[in-house]
């Protein structure tokens, strides 16, 4: 199947079992999903987790959890903003009180701060997916930018090879296979409200940004782009 049949069986499935949950519908977001604060916290049994002291998350909601636990567990957090247009933004948890808040999208351009990327070092990754597959395999939304995150983080020596990445998803969000391309960033481990899994690690992880599949018009609306490929 193609990638955006998936992505509608996927969705079509969470919204036809009622697992789908606020914001809804799922269709054209990284689901949301009930028993994402369970994933979330079963996340928190990875020793990639337990030993990370910075941690990108996504800003989706079905890993708001996901950072307001990082924070809570006096990690520093750095995540992604919508469409990559402010670039990323890290939270220092010594410096917020309301942990829950700076975990939402509007908490975190209130409590934390844009920062230059480049002198950072990610120790996990944690993205949104609408499916993954047991081999490794992650899905999107359609947009591109949890590869784009990663290739920009890839690009600046923020993360490397090694730096792990998780995906918190429901089970029925695990599928048999998903067609990949150079430029998507596999998982390493899939999280459930259930357990953990470690991939098969089938897919080699981008090493760079893909530029030339970047239009001018992506540059101008994510500014942090035309920062990186400056330098």
């Amino acid at each position: 199947m193609e990638k955006q049949e998936l992505r509608e069986l996927v969705w079509n499935e969470l919204e036809r079992h009622g697992l789908a949950t606020f914001p809804r519908p799922a269709h054209g977001k990284i689901p949301n999903f009930v028993g994402s604060e369970k994933a979330a916290t079963k996340l928190r049994s990875i020793p990639a987790y337990q030993k990370a002291k910075i941690i990108m998350v996504n800003p989706d909601a079905a890993q708001l959890a996901v950072r307001e636990l990082a924070l809570l567990d006096r990690k520093k957090l750095l995540m992604a903003s919508p469409r990559l247009r402010k670039g990323f933004i890290l939270l220092d948890p010594a410096k917020i009180r309301n942990h829950r808040e700076a975990a939402s999208i509007k908490g975190a351009f209130r409590h934390g701060a844009p920062v230059d990327i480049k002198g950072i070092k990610v120790d996990l990754i944690v993205e949104g997916s609408v499916a993954v597959d047991i081999k490794g395999g992650r899905l999107g939304k359609g947009g591109g930018f949890g590869d784009l995150e990663y290739a920009i983080l890839r690009e600046t020596s923020a993360a490397s090879e090694s730096t792990p990445i998780a995906t918190t998803v429901h089970q029925l969000q695990i599928i048999e296979s998903i067609p990949m391309t150079e430029h998507d960033a596999p998982v390493d481990f899939i999280v459930t409200p259930e357990r953990v899994i470690g991939t098969e690690h089938k897919y080699k992880k981008p090493q760079r940004i893909f530029w030339e599949l970047l239009s001018p018009k992506a540059l101008k609306m994510m500014p942090i782009l035309a920062e990186v490929k400056k330098r």
